[in-house]
């Protein structure tokens, strides 16, 4: 394991374990990589005994955790129950990869993560719009959410919140957050989302579109979600965009001593698991392995996890980036492929022509 992240943090390409053999002059054959990802499924629970002394070092009662899939597309690889086509709701359509959910543990400026699922559709249904056989998951991404943060509730894992992109803001994983995890949210809203002004309005079921409140940036105003039991603060953000164009952001937050400061600060957090999930992809090889059965390719996933975590405690340790650590290892790999090619051209006499 510990050879195989080092060479995925150290590569820029495709990873292959014949390249990886190659490197170690064949000290460790590739079959012999091969058949270490191949021998048993790698899983959240290994990946809490690999990351939990870390996490016991940083962490702290206030932490947040911030939930989200990305997907790792895989265009040219076969159709599995793994690399299948799942939505991708960062681009608005559906890709060709695995989908893979992660809960990211952030505190005192360390990102880890500390439960995962991949989503498998192992059973097929007939798609009502084209009338087509298409695979399916028998488990939904909000019973996974739910699923990982209860083993990270039972490995007494210590946090306040719990952040997530509007996927995931149903009032089901509200409940469960705030009734049974005892834990807060901030969480995105739609702007038709339903709410009530009181508690004698939400019994008599009289709700409001979001959209349709007097809410001014800066204030807080006290509603109930449909299917939520408990009150909630809702505030509103409004961005300006680029082309001087503005967009509203309405947050939802489960604690009503949060000012509407400290929930625009807790809320931008969640962006900790989209830095995470460009790592995994530009910094260890997780859509650059050609593994081709479902147990290699999941457990490539898991071994991106565990590169992830190495990156992130040097990074603690060397006060650099994942990129800059990269950049690094780049410019080392130059020099010395400069050198080779030296010593290649010694003797070799070349003329160039130019018109």
């Amino acid at each position: 394991m510990d050879i195989l992240t080092d060479y995925q943090i150290s590569s820029f390409g495709k990873v292959t374990h014949t390249e990886l053999s190659r490197a170690l002059k064949d000290s460790i054959s590739h079959d012999k990589f091969t058949r270490f990802l191949s021998g048993e499924d790698f899983t959240g629970k290994q990946l809490w005994e690999y990351v939990k002394r870390t996490v016991r070092e940083v962490e702290q009662g206030d932490a947040i955790i911030a939930m989200d899939d990305s997907v790792a597309e895989k265009e040219y690889s076969d159709e599995n129950e793994l690399v299948t086509w799942h939505y991708d709701h960062s681009k608005g359509r559906s890709v060709k990869g695995m989908n893979i959910l992660t809960a990211l543990y952030y505190s005192k400026g360390v990102s880890l993560p500390i439960g995962m699922d991949l989503v498998r559709k192992t059973a097929w249904a007939k798609d009502e719009k084209t009338g087509r056989e298409k695979r399916v998951s028998e488990r939904t991404k909000n019973e996974m959410y739910r699923d990982i943060l209860r083993h990270v509730a039972d490995n007494q894992v210590k946090f306040k919140w719990v952040v997530n992109d509007v996927w995931y803001a149903s009032a089901e994983n509200m409940v469960f957050v705030k009734g049974g995890l005892d834990k807060d949210f901030v969480m995105p809203v739609k702007n038709n989302r339903k709410v009530a002004l009181t508690l004698p309005d939400k019994n008599r079921g009289c709700y409001v579109g979001v959209e349709s409140l007097s809410l001014e940036p800066g204030m807080r105003q006290q509603v109930y979600l449909e299917g939520v039991t408990f009150p909630v603060h809702l505030i509103k953000e409004v961005y300006v965009n680029e082309d001087n164009s503005t967009a509203s952001l309405y947050l939802v937050c489960s604690d009503l001593t949060q000012t509407f400061q400290q929930i625009i600060t807790i809320y931008e957090k969640r962006w900790k698991v989209e830095e995470y999930h460009k790592s995994l992809k530009s910094n260890v090889a997780l859509c650059g392995s050609p593994a081709h059965t479902v147990r290699t390719q999941a457990n490539h996933v898991f071994t991106c996890l565990i590169a992830f975590i190495k990156l992130e405690k040097m990074k603690v340790n060397k006060k650099l980036n994942h990129f800059a650590m990269k950049a690094i290892l780049y410019t080392k790999a130059m020099e010395k492929a400069l050198t080779e090619l030296k010593k290649l051209k010694a003797g070799t006499q070349l003329k160039l022509n130019f018109a």
